[in-house]
């Protein structure tokens, strides 16, 4: 295919000495931003985690009207459990300077075009995360904790209560899971959409397999969501969406490929 006489590579020939200590330059930058954002998280480890905390903490005040617990079980939990706080806080903040540093890293070997049909993905990305990871904190989680708490049982005659006592580390993990698991989910769009800009699938044969999308999209969120109906659906709509705005998507990448074609 024949480019433009503008849609050049802005470039200079490098030896491979050149990019591999260029590369060392980037990771030293990606891993140093990383140090540092872990080393601030973790001072305020113990806010991070009350935030993430603080829908259980809201519907535990609700449900019973008082002050209630979580405990750790282990000497080393809560310490260990801090240090994943950390690490989950730090990855959030030094993903720009990773990503700029990667992008920084290939753009030079790209030609113009190519980083005019990427630039679009490389934003829209983070902001899907973002969206994904706040519909699981202030929708999913509400309903969610309020179902799984709806099974306690208060004290009565002749029986003992069941209440609930979360352990900071199991709670952390199932938090982060699910955030990471909308956030990743969130990235449909992205994938399907890159992928119709290179040819790798069509507008009609997304439309062709809606059906079996649909379908998949329920098991994918009955597999990494809790095994509640809440969770599950609160996915799995919004993938599917999500899916329909990539048919559309896929629509409007495809004639401006065919006609870099032409």
């Amino acid at each position: 295919m024949a480019r433009d006489q503008d849609d050049i590579i802005d470039d200079k020939p490098m030896p491979l000495i050149e990019h591999l200590l260029e590369l060392r330059t980037r990771l030293l930058w990606s891993i140093g931003a990383f140090i540092i954002a872990f080393a601030v998280c973790y001072y305020f480890s113990t806010q991070i985690y009350g935030f993430l905390a603080r829908p259980l903490a809201d519907i535990l005040q609700q449900q019973s009207g008082s002050e209630r617990r979580m405990i750790f079980t282990a000497l080393y939990e809560a310490f260990f459990t801090y240090l994943k706080v950390a690490f989950f806080g730090a990855t959030f903040l030094s993903f720009p300077m990773w990503a700029t540093q990667l992008w920084l890293f290939i753009a030079p070997g790209l030609y113009r075009s190519e980083k005019r049909a990427i630039m679009p993905f490389l934003l829209a990305s983070p902001v899907l995360f973002v969206l994904g990871a706040a519909l699981a904190y202030y929708f999913i989680f509400p309903l969610a904790w309020k179902f799984f708490i709806s099974f306690e049982t208060p004290p009565g005659a002749g029986s003992l209560p069941v209440q609930l006592e979360a352990k900071v580390s199991e709670y952390l993990s199932l938090v982060m899971h699910m955030i990471l698991a909308f956030g990743a989910a969130f990235q449909l769009p992205v994938a399907l959409t890159l992928m119709a800009k290179v040819g790798i699938v069509t507008q009609a044969g997304l439309k062709r397999g809606r059906r079996y999308a649909i379908v998949g999209m329920f098991v994918v969120a009955a597999v990494i969501t809790p095994p509640d109906i809440i969770s599950q659906i609160g996915l799995a709509v919004p993938l599917i969406a999500l899916y329909e705005l990539s048919v559309l998507a896929a629509g409007w990448v495809a004639p401006r490929r065919d006609e870099d074609q032409s």
